[in-house]
């Protein structure tokens, strides 16, 4: 999962480049990146780090320019070295530089065309970089010097056809405007909004609302699947459907977990969705369990599920407690590579408050499970911290399948649920009982009357049921050899060349190292 933003502005974009990077932050905490434009240069800063860590006076004084646009990322596919941080950038046609949240399926075919019959290099393993080249070589067809509107909407018309998978992307033309575009299936979300300034109106995108919100922006509305959108360099916008037949199926995950509980996507409150999973996850309770349960306590697992736990409690009647606190300056867990590391982050990450647990039949409540390793050490936790039982709850059906759309769930057979039975996951993590939630609740907490026609997502990594099509056991035979943590710890053997330079000018960008 990561993040993106694009910016066409009437002043300089650095500053609300790097503020709508950081309300995006909980989307990629691996590497981040910005790229500015002004006066036909492109600006570029980009490397591994949180957006705090990667940017320094130096650097943000260093991009100027009225556009933009920005990146936060963790890796899904390719290394996770910083030369595949981005944004990405191809000279030709123009100068684009392009920056993706999602993943295409079919990148290793549309990398041998590009080659082959496309005559474009690559120089990273990153599908991001396939996407951009398939957009530039279907842009650079037009053959004009000014490309118009209808030539940009034709290349994402092209992309479409070409790539299969998720994408939310935010593009810039050199010289001649920004561009936004979702895939045609809209699993990736993408939003903009405008802003009236002195100057004339200014434009953003991203992948989540309080990027915009917070920039003082007001949100104009969803991208719709299929849909490309761009600014031009006079700051007209234009938008236009590019897709042959789009279909709203929009990640459901993205309600579980990703997105902030303040986010507004597709119409449809995070927050609201929540209070709905952890009032429907009670009432699967009081029929399993009946009203005579002896939970005396609901506590979250920080922080992702703490909306659902409250209405949780508040439908069962105990009490709601912060059982545990959390030092946020430790990664998520699910995505860091070696059980051992997984660990020792949850201890690192989660400290117990031991009078919310001595002596009481306690009920912990998490977004989801995915490996079952930070249940375990959780659990765990409790119990040294005097709980007399310990029950657990997911507010998410359970996770079966790989991911292949741009969230890292590893390989299948490091997912806990996979080949399991509830009472097998209930002994492996140690809980004294465990229940998730059913799916189709999950779905029912999602749609909402305001947005009716949404009524379909991308439920894949609970039912393995691939929207985009084109997965078989092959694919996900090859995607388990690259996910798993094996795979992974041979990353870190990666070597990357380091230029400590002041500044680096290369085709047209400068980059503040």
């Amino acid at each position: 999962m990561c993040g993106v933003v694009g910016i066409a502005g009437k002043a300089p974009v650095n500053q609300m480049l790097f503020d709508a990077l950081t309300m995006l932050q909980h989307r990629g905490q691996d590497a981040a990146g910005i790229v500015t434009c002004h006066n036909g240069r492109l600006f570029l800063r980009k490397d591994n780090g949180m957006v705090r860590d990667v940017f320094h006076t130096r650097h943000m004084r260093a991009l100027i320019g009225n556009y933009g646009i920005g990146h936060v990322r963790y890796p899904t596919a390719g290394s996770a070295s910083s030369a595949e941080a981005q944004p990405f950038y191809v000279n030709s046609p123009y100068g684009i530089t392009l920056a993706h949240n999602g993943n295409l399926t079919n990148a290793a075919d549309i990398h041998d065309d590009l080659f082959k019959t496309d005559l474009r290099h690559m120089n990273t393993d990153s599908d991001s970089e396939v996407l951009l080249n398939v957009f530039a070589h279907e842009l650079q067809k037009s053959g004009t010097l000014n490309p118009s509107a209808e030539d940009v909407f034709h290349a994402v018309k092209r992309v479409h056809e070409r790539c299969k998978g998720a994408y939310g992307v935010v593009a810039m033309i050199t010289g001649h405007g920004l561009v936004g575009f979702r895939d045609p299936n809209g699993i990736r979300p993408l939003i903009y909004g405008s802003r009236e300034t002195e100057q004339g109106t200014e434009y953003i995108i991203a992948s989540e609302s309080v990027a915009i919100t917070a920039l003082g922006f007001k949100i104009e509305r969803d991208i719709q699947p299929g849909e490309a959108i761009f600014i031009n360099d006079k700051g007209e916008l234009f938008t236009q459907q590019c897709a042959a037949e789009p279909h709203h199926r929009p990640c459901i995950f993205e309600y579980v977990y990703f997105a902030r509980p303040d986010a507004i996507i597709d119409g449809i409150s995070v927050y609201k969705a929540r209070l709905k999973m952890g009032e429907k996850l009670a009432y699967k309770i009081l029929r399993e369990w009946g009203e005579e349960h002896d939970i005396d306590v609901v506590i979250p697992i920080p922080d992702t599920s703490r909306t659902s736990a409250l209405e949780l409690a508040n439908i069962l009647g105990v009490k709601f407690r912060e059982g545990f606190m959390k030092n946020r300056y430790i990664g998520r867990t699910f995505i860091m590579p070696g059980q051992q590391q997984r660990k020792k982050s949850v201890r690192q990450k989660l400290n117990p408050v031991e009078l919310e647990f001595k002596g009481k039949n306690v009920l912990l409540v998490d977004d989801s499970i995915v490996r079952g390793t930070t249940c375990n050490e959780i659990i765990q936790m409790a119990r040294d911290s005097g709980a007399k039982k310990v029950y657990f709850a997911s507010a998410a059906p359970m996770v079966k399948y790989p991911n292949v759309y741009g969230i890292d769930m590893p390989a299948k057979a490091e997912l806990i649920a996979s080949q399991r039975s509830v009472e097998e996951i209930q002994d492996i993590i140690g809980a004294d009982r465990l229940i998730f939630q059913d799916l189709e609740d999950l779905k029912n907490a999602v749609r909402t009357s305001k947005v009716p026609d949404l009524t379909e997502f991308d439920s894949s990594v609970f039912d393995g049921i691939y929207v985009t099509g084109g997965i078989d056991q092959a694919y996900l035979e090859n995607l388990e050899r690259q996910r798993n943590d094996t795979a992974k710890k041979g990353q870190d053997g990666y070597i990357d060349v380091n230029i400590d330079a002041a500044s680096v000018d290369l085709t047209g960008i400068k980059e503040e190292l």
